[in-house]
């Protein structure tokens, strides 16, 4: 199978594994009462070639996955072959962001933390040039023109008929670091301005004044589908990318978005802030 096609197989193995793992059931035992060989239903969850989703179906219910699990599951196995809007861009997409795009294409709802710089889907073009001019990784003008234009081109989620819900918490460092110049940071706040004012978009900040809080461990994301169960944390750290799912991983992210969340300004009060930080510059 080509590389380029396996996100969505990569996907749909972890998330059988996932589900057979917690029925407490055996490849051989789950093999057996679906009518297959154990050796298939070891494929299915590595990602090693195709999959039926009639088998995929049966699983599910063996498995005691819930309605919601099984249908976005089966979803998720009749689609495996099915490339996404950056599939023309391959040849420049790391395999995590690969991934990434695929579970963001999917997901009902995102929750961010960022402590660095704002989160890419809700970034102004010029602040993303910056932030890719400003990298470690030199990169030449017209690979940080394609970067650009990938991120640009994520963002088209927030204008579907039904867009996913977009929580983000900042770290008011965020909003205070100047990125590219005062021009550039000037247009990046005013468009986060106008970012809560959608009805899909809820953006809060966590002030200075809170002091240490659970999200010492940096930013992250959590991409959230149909059915929580399924949900996935995306952390981007400095020597690459780690995709979370185990259940006691998931409930660390979910306690800690919580926390977060309740410190953090509301929406009135983030607007007032961010609006504060702009008079200044």
């Amino acid at each position: 199978m080509p590389a380029r096609s396996t996100t969505r197989r990569r996907q749909l193995g972890a998330t059988l594994r996932k589900l057979r793992a917690r029925k407490g059931m055996t490849l051989e035992e789950a093999g057996r009462i679906v009518g297959v060989s154990k050796a298939t239903v070891s494929r299915y969850e590595t990602q090693a070639g195709p999959v039926k989703w009639p088998i995929v179906d049966a699983l599910c219910r063996e498995y005691g996955a819930t309605e919601a699990e099984r249908t976005a599951v089966v979803a998720l196995a009749k689609d495996v072959k099915q490339q996404g809007w950056w599939n023309s861009f391959a040849d420049s997409i790391p395999e995590h962001i690969n991934l990434l795009l695929t579970l963001e294409d999917e997901a009902v709802r995102e929750d961010h933390f960022a402590c660095l710089y704002v989160p890419g889907l809700l970034q102004t073009r010029r602040y993303t040039e910056a932030v890719q001019h400003a990298s470690e990784m030199r990169f030449s003008t017209e690979e940080i023109e394609r970067l650009v234009d990938i991120r640009m081109k994520r963002q088209e989620i927030l204008k579907r008929t039904s867009p996913p819900h977009l929580w983000v918490i900042l770290d008011e460092s965020v909003v205070r670091r100047t990125v590219g110049s005062r021009d550039v940071m000037s247009e990046q706040l005013s468009h986060l301005l106008k970012a809560n004012e959608s009805p899909n978009i809820t953006l809060q900040v966590l002030p200075f004044t809170k002091g240490a809080h659970s999200a010492a461990m940096g930013s992250f994301v959590i991409l959230g589908g149909v059915e929580p169960s399924l949900d996935v944390v995306y952390v981007d750290i400095h020597v690459g990318s780690l995709f979370m799912e185990k259940d006691e991983e998931l409930e660390r992210y979910r306690l800690a978005f919580d926390y977060l969340r309740a410190q953090a300004l509301d929406m009135a009060a983030t607007s007032a802030l961010i609006e504060r930080v702009l008079r200044e510059m």
